[in-house]
């Protein structure tokens, strides 16, 4: 398994790109499988994810063309309508391609979703909406099947919470069902905006996206389209921290600036100093002072859960104590023990973190449990005295691009080891 070696302290200088969202183009891909016709997505992040995905694609049916960030997906018939445990075990995005097959061949066959161990994300919210829409739905040995031989009819779907990939899947089986469908509590990330920007360029009728409450009117036939995937706000978030917790000086280009105003508010409160020069640029000055500042996860526009870990890190060299809430998930305190063993002070209780400003952080030998933990534990080193060694660093890779090399353009001390 690949290593991270941090040597900590030096400030970051420079300019770091954004990548396109990991959590838009999974979909998006997903998206290519509701029409035959050729599909093309600009901007694609090279992350393990998206490999996963499009081996996942490429067996159910499709055929593809990778050039650097550019794919191309055709997908004439459905040859298999099946996502296979061996295939998916790392992926939690694989319960996206449920919607899409039972809407255009009537059948999917998808093992229950593995990825991070930040704990339970069912997709039972998917497969209510799915039944809703007349898919009958049953589950053994590990895998649900959802079959709807006489297709989907549009209905009123109410989520009992808000459900991003739920939104996503039920918004893609939605299409191409007969009559309106309306989708109540519907999730309002920046994401299902892309997404749906991708059906209505492919023919199909929303209305509603960005708001709890989502309209669709089912079409018989989607067609080809080009679309470029959005920036990655979590990856940009990543770097406005790693900025701010080594007191550098950071421009971060080619992201979406609105989408993170719940982080660069929470940085305004702790005294870290961010501009936007426009709408794809922030710029973080150095020399600030980070006071502790309270925060709870919340869905969008509230503070991302994937930035939950990297605020923790930045906390730790805070002045002051500061409460971090997590609300989403129930298992996403994995990497506050790993910080600690760094010499952080985090007490847990619950879904709180308390945390303990100000600490000197030494280098460790660390091991990330999931994708954010991994992130969080990369800024800790930053500001470490020494050096830090990461193990499991696949977890990064399915959701940073490169993140190595970005990091040492503007100055970290950072290298990957085999």
């Amino acid at each position: 398994m690949d290593k991270f070696v941090i040597e900590g302290g030096a400030p970051l200088h420079g300019v770091i790109p954004t990548s396109g969202s990991k959590n838009s183009a999974l979909p998006a891909l997903a998206a290519a499988l509701l029409t035959e016709d050729k599909v093309v997505l600009k901007r694609v992040p090279r992350v393990r994810d998206i490999r996963t995905m499009e081996r996942l694609l490429t067996d159910i049916g499709s055929y593809i063309t990778v050039e650097g960030e550019r794919v191309t997906l055709e997908t004439p018939v459905i040859v298999s309508p099946e996502a296979p445990y061996e295939l998916v075990k790392t992926m939690r995005a694989s319960s996206l391609v449920l919607g899409p097959l039972v809407a255009r061949a009537g059948r999917a066959r998808v093992s229950l979703p593995g990825g991070c161990a930040i704990g339970a994300r069912p997709i039972n919210q998917h497969l209510s909406g799915l039944e809703l829409l007349g898919a009958k739905i049953s589950q053994e040995h590990g895998y649900v099947e959802a079959v709807a031989a006489g297709g989907l009819k549009g209905t009123r779907i109410v989520f009992d919470r808000i459900t991003v990939t739920g939104t996503e899947d039920i918004l893609m089986a939605a299409v191409l069902a007969e009559g309106e469908t309306i989708i109540e509590n519907a999730a309002r990330e920046p994401e299902v905006v892309d997404l749906s920007n991708l059906l209505i360029k492919m023919g199909a009728k929303i209305e509603g996206a960005g708001t709890s409450v989502i309209r669709i009117e089912g079409v018989a036939k989607l067609r080809g389209a080009e679309h470029e995937i959005i920036a990655d706000r979590i990856e940009a978030g990543t770097y406005v921290i790693a900025a701010a917790i080594t007191g550098g000086d950071v421009t971060i280009t080619g992201c979406v600036a609105d989408h993170l105003g719940a982080l660069t508010v929470k940085l305004a409160k702790a005294g870290v100093r961010v501009v936007q020069p426009d709408e794809t640029t922030l710029h973080v000055l150095p020399g600030s002072v980070i006071h502790a500042v309270d925060m709870s996860t919340e869905e969008y526009p509230g503070f991302a859960t994937d930035l939950q870990a990297q605020y923790m890190a930045l906390m730790t060299q805070a002045d002051g104590i500061s409460i971090v809430k997590e609300t989403i998930f129930e298992n996403r305190f994995m990497h506050a023990q790993e910080l600690m063993r760094m010499g952080a002070n985090i007490r847990l209780e619950g879904r709180e973190a308390i945390v303990a400003g100000r600490s000197r952080l030494s280098g460790a030998g660390v091991i990330a449990s999931d994708l954010r933990a991994s992130a969080s534990l990369v800024l800790a080193a930053l500001v470490a005295k020494g050096e830090t060694v990461i193990d499991r660093v696949y977890h990064i890779d399915r959701g940073y691009e490169n993140i190595e090399g970005k990091l040492a353009a503007v100055g970290a001390n950072i290298r990957r080891v085999e």
